[in-house]
């Protein structure tokens, strides 16, 4: 199985206290990997970390076969790692729906044609091709969620990496955001308080807690239904 992202005994400082301290950690291709802990436990500083957004202390972090140290370095990744923010209103900034879906693929290099193009596909590969003419500050906050997944589909990703996907989004909402990430192959980290969607998507998870991943169980019970559970021998 191809490893995609590897980290080695990471720290962070931030404001003269320490938020990640000696944290390791992989991702592999396929895996979906739920990262859960109390709010403040740097669950998404560790995310930022990883695509080079938040600057580490030391340790290493490697990504599709090469160690990540350098601006261009991580700038690179981030063509192949997307990031969904935790805001909608953080990532939107174009007029238009699929002016938005386009930005990635004109970042990756497509003429303003082809990216058009993608943008448009992807809209509608998701049963989300009627947003594509609208204006992004008038989406609901359900709708922008959605249209900043499919901005990151767009440019064809390695790996996902989700920062609260579901938050502040209603049940129809939700649905859909799982229905979609459901039917990817797409390696992802997700960080999220949401169990009942963890629960459904995540393959392996792992415990933030005192500044340090640990291992959590996934583990599946008997139901019609089958599906995972997290367990971090915390009480929930």
């Amino acid at each position: 199985m191809s490893r995609f992202i590897e980290l080695s005994d990471v720290c962070v400082d931030r404001d003269g206290a320490r938020v990640l301290d000696g944290v390791s950690m992989h991702l592999d291709a396929g895996e979906r990997l739920a990262i859960i802990g109390s709010n403040g436990a740097g669950k998404t500083t560790l995310l930022r970390s990883l695509i080079g957004l938040q600057k580490t202390t030391s340790g290493t972090i490697e990504a599709f076969g090469a160690v990540r140290r350098t601006e261009d370095d991580f700038r690179e990744m981030r063509l192949r790692a997307a990031y969904l923010f935790q805001d909608a209103d953080d990532q939107l900034f174009c007029p238009t729906v699929v002016e938005d879906v386009a930005f990635g693929p004109l970042n990756k290099g497509l003429s303003e044609d082809a990216a058009m193009e993608k943008a448009r596909a992807t809209l509608a590969r998701f049963n989300m091709g009627h947003l594509g003419p609208r204006v992004t500050r008038k989406l609901s906050g359900g709708e922008k969620r959605l249209v900043c997944l499919a901005a990151i589909l767009a440019m064809d990703p390695d790996v996902l990496l989700l920062d609260e996907p579901t938050n502040s989004l209603d049940n129809k909402h939700v649905e859909k955001l799982v229905e979609i990430l459901s039917s990817l192959d797409t390696a992802m980290i997700i960080v999220s308080h949401d169990r009942p969607v963890l629960d459904r998507l995540a393959t392996r998870a792992l415990l933030m807690r005192q500044q340090q991943l640990h291992d959590a169980v996934l583990h599946r019970h008997p139901h019609v239904h089958e599906h995972p559970h997290v367990h971090t021998g915390e009480a929930d």
